[in-house]
C-alpha cells in the first residue's frame, strides 16, 4: 500500500515537472514571437542602405533618381508637404517604398518582402507619400511664360508661344460596366490624360480622369471650362498642338492633309516643297517637346506603361504625381540619364488622336489668316537662306 502511494506521488511530481516545462517552453516561444520585429530591423536597415547609401547607380536603377535628388525630395516632402516619420518607419523608407512602386510597377506584396514590412504598412505609407506629393502641385508645376524666340532656336518662329500640349493614353483598370467608356480607338482600356509643357519639357498643367473614348478637343474644353483647377491661356498667347484640336485663338495646329510627322521629312524630294509643308515641318519639330515629355515620363515610371490595381481616383492621382516628380527631377538634374533614353523626334505611340483668358475653342478666320501669314514668312526666309 505504501509503495503504491509513493509511486503515485512520483508520477504526480513527474506530471507537475512536465507541465512546468511545457508552460516554460510555451511562454518562451510567445516571447520570441512577440519581439520578432527586432530581428527584422537589421535587414530593413541593410536594404535601405543598399538603395540610398551605397552606390549612385543603385539609386538610379532602383528609384530612377540619384541619391542627391532623392535626399532633396525627402527634405521637400518633410518641410513643405507635411510628411513625417512615424513610430517605426522614417520618411526616407516611406519615399523608397513609394518610388519603387512607381519606378518598376512593383506590387505591394513584393515591396513588403523587400522592406520586411506588412502589406498594410506598405499600402498606408504609399498613400501617405502620394498625398504629400500632390500637395506640392503649386510648387512643382511651372508657370507659363512666353518663350524667348531670340535665344530658342526651336521656337524661333513662334513668338508669344507658351509651349505645347497633347493628350496621352495611360492604361486603366476599371469595372466591367465602365470598360466601354474607357475603350480607345486602338481597343485598349485607358485614360486620356491632357499634358501641357514648356520648352524645357516641364509640365505646366495636367488633367487626368477622362475616359479613353473622349476626344482630345473634348478634354481640352473641359480643362478650359473648370473654375477650380482649370487651364488658363492669356489672350495673345498660344500653345502648339496637333490636329486633334481646333485651330483657333490660343491653339495653333498644323495644316491638315499636308505632311506633318518628323519621320516624313528628309532631303531632296522629301524636303518641304511649299510654305504649308515647311510650316508643318517646323511646327512638328517644335511641338515635339510634349511628345518627348510624355516619353520621358513613361520611360522613368513603369507604372504608367501598364494597368495597375488601384481605385480609379488613385490611378489618376498616380499619373499626376508622376508628372510632378518629373518636374522636380528636371529642376535638380542637369544631365538626366532617362532623358537620353528618349531621342529627339520621339513620338508618343499612346497619343490620342472680354475675358482675360480664352475659355472657348472655336475656329476663327482671323486666326487662320495669321497662321497663313506666319507660314509665308517662314517659307520666304527658308527660300532666301
Amino acid at each position: 500500500m505504501l509503495y503504491t502511494v509513493i509511486r503515485n506521488v512520483e508520477y504526480a511530481h513527474l506530471v507537475v515537472c512536465l507541465i512546468i516545462i511545457l508552460r516554460w517552453r510555451y511562454h518562451r516561444s510567445k516571447r520570441g514571437r512577440r519581439y520578432s520585429y527586432i530581428s527584422k530591423i537589421p535587414k530593413q536597415i541593410a536594404h535601405l542602405h543598399e538603395l540610398v547609401s551605397d552606390l549612385n547607380n543603385t539609386s538610379l536603377e532602383s528609384l530612377r533618381l540619384s541619391r542627391d535628388v532623392f535626399g532633396r525630395l525627402c527634405v521637400l516632402l518633410r518641410d513643405y508637404a507635411g510628411l513625417r516619420d512615424s513610430r517605426y518607419i522614417t520618411v526616407t523608407e516611406k519615399v523608397c517604398i513609394f518610388l519603387g512602386i512607381l519606378a518598376h510597377h512593383k506590387k505591394m506584396r513584393i515591396q513588403k518582402r523587400s522592406f520586411k514590412r506588412s502589406t498594410w504598412t506598405v499600402s498606408i505609407h504609399f498613400k501617405a507619400v502620394l498625398d504629400a506629393v500632390l500637395r506640392l502641385h503649386d510648387r512643382l508645376l511651372v508657370k507659363p511664360e512666353p518663350i524667348n524666340t531670340s535665344t530658342s532656336s526651336r521656337f524661333k518662329y513662334f513668338e508669344n508661344c507658351l509651349g505645347a500640349l497633347d493628350g496621352s493614353y495611360v492604361d486603366a483598370r476599371v469595372a466591367e460596366s465602365e470598360r466601354a467608356k474607357h475603350r480607345t480607338r486602338k481597343g485598349t482600356i485607358a485614360f486620356n490624360i491632357l499634358g501641357v509643357c514648356n520648352e524645357d519639357m516641364n509640365f505646366i498643367y495636367m488633367l487626368a480622369g477622362w475616359e479613353g473614348s473622349a476626344s482630345d478637343s473634348r478634354v481640352l474644353k473641359s480643362a478650359l471650362s473648370r473654375e477650380i483647377g482649370g487651364f488658363r491661356v492669356r489672350k495673345g498667347k498660344y500653345y502648339l498642338c496637333d490636329n486633334g484640336y481646333t485651330n483657333c485663338e490660343g491653339f495653333l495646329t498644323p495644316y491638315q492633309n499636308v505632311r506633318y510627322h518628323l519621320s516624313e521629312w528628309g532631303h531632296g524630294q522629301a524636303a518641304p516643297q511649299n510654305e504649308k509643308e515647311y510650316f508643318n515641318m517646323r511646327h512638328s519639330s517644335t511641338r515635339n517637346v510634349i511628345e518627348r515629355a510624355w516619353g520621358i515620363l513613361k520611360a522613368r515610371w513603369a507604372i504608367l506603361r501598364s494597368a495597375y490595381f488601384y481605385p480609379v481616383k488613385t490611378q489618376n492621382q498616380i499619373v499626376l504625381a508622376c508628372g510632378l516628380l518629373h518636374n522636380f527631377i528636371t529642376f535638380n538634374v542637369e544631365n538626366d540619364p532617362v532623358e537620353a533614353e528618349v531621342p529627339e523626334g520621339f513620338e508618343d505611340s499612346q497619343s490620342p488622336i472680354v475675358n482675360e483668358y480664352i475659355s472657348t475653342i472655336e475656329t476663327s478666320p482671323v486666326w487662320s489668316n495669321w497662321r497663313d501669314q506666319l507660314a509665308r514668312d517662314m517659307w520666304n526666309e527658308f527660300r532666301h537662306t
